[in-house]
């Protein structure tokens, strides 16, 4: 399962010019995205339209039902397939897209990243939220709970509620600050207005391929076969209409709203390099039961950062500033493999398409905070930008970028693209 083949090699060049030492896209990563014309592949700064890559002849070989797949709109249909199909397309993209004899008839099918209009690039039918980072969980614990941050149940059991698949948009798509009831602390009585308290959460999202029937648990040993890939993912979170909602039952309106996805997906073969084994639980901490219990389990080497480019910085010609870096191999208490295992474990069927994100992404300083509710500690502590002005939570017109890269020694660093969104009044 984790053995590199030819599409890893450190020294491969592509006929795509752009793709040669590419801080995101070269050969080596090779990301599913959906455009106006369908499935595409980012290479470089380009795209391969897949549709007009078969009909120049790339894929001939393929079984029909991975042909019908590719010339579907969305990649639902290609992670319908086994994993032994992904991984079959993969190589013949890369050994297409590295082959001089190629270029002639795909070269026709390529399309600068710039010129494309991207959507969604799967269906998502269903949307799960998990709490995985426990530097997160710590932190937003101590606020609220500070003589018991972590819940008993933390570390047994990947804490997770279901989200709203209809509110999942793509990069870029702006984002209208909402509306909802909440109830100051020195008030008897909630309102109702606009959130004054609008946040983002740093995520990745993990993309379901594969099937298990209702009733049938995917176990741990087989969880990685259901991941077809990664995106970055934007939980944006009302806060105040958070803290006055969510007792007993948990998030609702507060996180609905909207939920930003980048719109490449990074799949499981391109992220194989940068696998690294889970960081070793504390001393006194319990073992996962056995259906979460995975000898070797592994999680990736993952740098992740949060742009904010206020209006302010923009009219002053200054650059997004950077409020924080995290390593999300450093962060997480409980692996990707374990959030899909226990998400089936009662028999929940997962399908192609389904969308798992890890919860806010948070490391031990500060400056690795996934969000401004811990950035600023609920707003106590403002976050200082180079212009002069501050913020404790987002304001109208302010733009949040997510970014990631996969980088470990001996492997080409590959990267998922941006993940932005842009607040808008209510």
């Amino acid at each position: 399962m984790t053995a590199l083949d030819r599409t890893h090699r450190t020294a491969h060049p592509s006929w795509v010019a752009s793709a040669k030492d590419h801080p995101q896209f070269p050969i080596q990563n090779l990301p599913w995205g959906r455009a106006d014309e369908g499935l595409v592949v980012a290479i470089g700064d380009e795209a391969l339209l897949i549709r007009e890559a078969l009909a120049a002849g790339w894929g001939a070989h393929f079984p029909p039902e991975v042909r019908g797949a590719l010339r579907h709109g969305q990649v639902n249909a290609l992670a319908s397939c086994p994993p032994d199909q992904w991984r079959m397309v993969r190589h013949a993209l890369f050994d297409a897209l590295s082959d001089r004899d190629w270029e002639a008839r795909l070269r026709p099918a390529l399309r600068p990243q710039s010129k494309l209009t991207m959507r969604l690039p799967m269906h998502v039918g269903d949307y799960t939220d998990f709490y995985a980072s426990v530097h997160h969980a710590t932190n937003v614990g101590s606020m609220f709970r500070p003589d018991q941050p972590l819940l008993p149940n933390y570390k047994w059991v990947p804490i997770g509620y279901h989200g709203r698949s209809s509110s999942i948009v793509i990069d870029e798509t702006p984002v209208r600050r909402p509306t909802g009831q909440v109830r100051a602390a020195d008030a008897e009585v909630p309102t109702f207005g606009p959130s004054r308290s609008l946040d983002y959460e740093l995520e990745l999202g993990l993309v379901i391929g594969g099937h298990n029937r209702l009733g049938e648990a995917t176990v741990v040993a087989d969880a990685a076969d259901r991941i077809f890939g990664v995106v970055l993912l934007n939980d944006w979170s009302a806060r105040d209409v958070q803290a006055w909602e969510y007792q007993p039952l948990g998030p609702f309106l507060a996180k609905n709203f909207a939920t930003t996805v980048s719109p490449w997906i990074v799949t499981m073969e391109a992220l194989k390099p940068f696998r690294v084994p889970m960081p070793p639980r504390p001393a006194g901490d319990p073992a996962p039961l056995p259906h979460l219990a995975l000898a070797d389990d592994w999680t990736w080497a993952l740098e992740l950062e949060v742009e904010l480019w206020t209006l302010g910085l923009h009219k002053k010609g200054m650059p997004p500033h950077r409020v924080s870096q995290v390593r999300f191999d450093e962060a997480m208490y409980w692996s990707p493999s374990q959030l899909v295992a226990h998400h089936t474990s009662n028999g929940c069927n997962l399908n192609p398409g389904d969308l798992l994100g890890t919860g806010t992404i948070s490391g031990p300083t500060p400056d690795s905070r996934g969000c401004l509710l811990e950035r600023t500690w609920r707003g106590s502590e403002p976050l200082q930008l180079p212009d002069g002005t501050e913020r404790r939570f987002l304001e109208d017109g302010d733009q949040v970028i997510l970014r990631g890269r996969a980088v470990k020694a001996g492997a080409v660093p590959i990267g998922f693209g941006a993940c932005r969104g842009f607040v808008l009044p209510a």
